[in-house]
């Protein structure tokens, strides 16, 4: 007999919150003290003072952890006359550009040596009067080659760099793509390829590892090649560099053909104007409190300056350089670390120079509740759904495409058959293909493209998914490619029929197995959402789906139920499948009509 295990969750109170609201005002609501709200978020990671402004998502954590269930309430419409001020984009005279240092971003596959030849990079430009020098980890740095300098950013790979875009942050002016010799093209390096192509960002190829045995660059530019990057020696316009950051061999080469890169690129900035700029990481340091690495892109930063970051702002205070240098300035495509923020902003905020307090204050107001209205009324930015309405528009002109697919040798062909589809109206563009299931990193290149992602017998990972519903990718998988190829084809010529979407009911975890006269009786514990005999059910194992049916029957001890919540166990007996194992996950679904 399974027996009953107590809800994980108490009931929560309601409260109904705006799209913006202080900490004091949020305490006010709870009959809290706006001590312990402040308590909550420090908890939470974030520095607050008793007159912030929170955006709804972080008033309802702490609402949350605080007892409360928050929904929101439409903000007050602005009154005529009270508006925020807008950003100031200071103009950009010709006599005040400047050659600018290239910013650059190190990509590749895992074990390939990206982070060894950043290293590399780093010690080979050390000065006998630096070494031995204390260096800190702010996620960039600059470098000095022959008097120009070249800023490098040290972030995670490919995944942060599309992040950033997604955001509308594009920092990087050129992507090093890191080949070693002796491994050739991997996966990863197929991503970091297609995310550095869909940026429009010039690729420069390190070929590492060349002093291994086993080492052979022209294979690596074969395959290269075979991915449309085809490089100079081979009549194509990617420019090629044997390397070994091991034993720091062709990094005086690498560097300076990114000078040239760069140079071709004519990058420009005004380091006249107010400041600009993008975060490119950041922290709750333990002592120092919120710090973040900015980037400028444009003008110049200086302490004391105000500054309006992301959904944050302050006082510069502080400013470090990799070597833990104090700095009074920054200039275009220099990195530091800033100290002065009230609260830890994200990776690809923009930074902007305002002129008081006030200001800095009202364009935060603006900025969450032009956020907060985004959130409600937005549509997803391209779907199948409306793509005809968005074509006949002018809006897009341009489908871009994540195609992800069980086996390797079904990606040319359907690949082929969607570029061909393109119309006199709009180019259909692959812009990324690989095989198994639809990740986070998928999604990120999607938006960041402002794309769609196909899957062809590819499920999306829950991550994947979560990520895509909350940001509005619109995800389409099939197992027919005639299917496929026709629901593209009616998308563009506005014939497509109306779609479902997949809305996850809930999930739980099979902990028993019990005999039965038809077969067999799983005894599950649900972890999330309910389980339902209205719904439909997937059985998997391992990521595998086993089974897609529905439940027969439902019993709580002795009682037929037609629902069991979050915390509770039941034992289901599951149309046509009865081969259990312990830990095997029960997904619960609906399908419901896409707007």
């Amino acid at each position: 007999m399974v027996k009953e295990v107590p809800p994980i969750e108490k009931t929560k109170k309601a409260i109904e919150l705006p799209p913006t609201i202080t900490v004091k005002r949020l305490g006010d609501l709870m009959k809290v003290s706006a001590l312990e709200v402040i308590k909550q978020l420090m908890r939470n990671g974030i520095m607050a003072t008793i007159n912030q402004v929170l955006d709804f998502d972080t008033a309802a954590v702490v609402a949350a952890d605080l007892g409360f269930e928050a929904t929101m309430v439409a903000s007050p419409p602005p009154v005529p006359g009270k508006e925020a001020p807008k950003l100031p984009r200071a103009a950009v005279s010709g006599e005040d550009l400047q050659t600018r240092p290239p910013v650059v971003t190190i990509m590749g596959h895992v074990d390939h040596g990206k982070t060894s030849l950043l290293d590399a990079i780093r010690q080979t430009n050390v000065t006998a009067t630096e070494a031995g020098g204390i260096t800190q980890h702010i996620g960039a740095y600059q470098v000095d080659v022959g008097g120009r300098k070249v800023t490098f950013l040290d972030t995670p790979g490919h995944e942060a760099f599309t992040a950033m875009r997604a955001r509308g942050a594009q920092v990087t002016d050129i992507a090093v793509v890191v080949v070693a010799a002796d491994d050739g093209v991997q996966p990863q390096t197929v991503e970091a390829i297609d995310h550095a192509k869909a940026a429009g960002v010039p690729i420069v190829v390190a070929i590492n590892k060349i002093d291994k045995a086993g080492a052979n660059p022209d294979v690596v530019k074969k395959q290269l090649s075979d991915l449309g990057v085809l490089i100079e020696e081979w009549g194509g316009d990617v420019v090629s560099v044997p390397v070994s950051a091991k034993k720091r061999i062709g990094i005086s080469d690498l560097l300076d053909n990114i000078l040239v890169v760069a140079e071709v690129a004519e990058l420009k900035a005004n380091p006249r104007q107010a400041a600009e700029g993008t975060v490119v990481e950041a922290e709750l340091d333990k002592t120092r409190g919120p710090m973040a690495t900015v980037l400028v892109q444009n003008g110049t930063l200086a302490l004391g300056n105000i500054v309006a970051v992301g959904d944050t702002w302050g006082k510069i205070k502080a400013m470090f350089n990799d070597k833990g240098k104090r700095l009074k300035e920054v200039g275009p495509s220099t990195p530091a670390a800033l100290l002065g923020l009230n609260s830890v902003p994200l990776a690809g905020d923009i930074l902007t120079v305002v002129a008081s307090e006030r200001e800095a204050r009202a364009i935060l107001e603006r900025r969450l509740a032009e956020r907060q209205s985004r959130a409600v009324l937005s549509k997803k930015s391209v779907s199948l759904d409306d793509l005809f309405a968005q074509v006949s528009q002018g809006n897009i002109k341009e489908l871009n495409i994540v195609l992800k697919t069980d086996v390797q040798g079904s990606i040319e062909p359907i690949k082929n058959s969607l570029e061909r589809i393109t119309t006199e109206q709009v180019r259909v563009r692959v812009i990324h293909t690989g095989t198994g299931s639809i990740t986070e990193s998928d999604v990120l290149l999607a938006m960041a493209s402002k794309g769609i992602i196909i899957g062809f017998n590819s499920r999306a990972e829950p991550g994947a998914k979560r990520l895509a519903e909350t940001e509005g990718v619109d995800i389409r998988t099939y197992d027919i490619i005639y299917n496929l190829l026709d629901n593209v084809q009616k998308a563009l010529q506005g014939m497509l029929e109306p779609t479902y979407r997949e809305v996850i009911e809930g999930r739980g975890k099979v902990i028993a197995i019990f005999p039965h006269a038809k077969g067999k009786i799983a005894g599950v514990l649900v972890a999330e959402g309910k389980l339902s005999r209205s719904a439909k059910v997937r059985v998997i194992r391992q990521g595998q789906v086993l089974a897609d049916t529905t439940i027969a029957s439902m019993r709580r001890f002795k009682d037929n139920v037609n629902e069991v919540g979050a915390g509770l166990e039941a034992g289901l007996v599951i149309e046509g499948y009865n081969d259990f194992q312990t830990e095997d996950i029960i997904e619960a679904y609906r399908k419901e009509r896409s707007n």
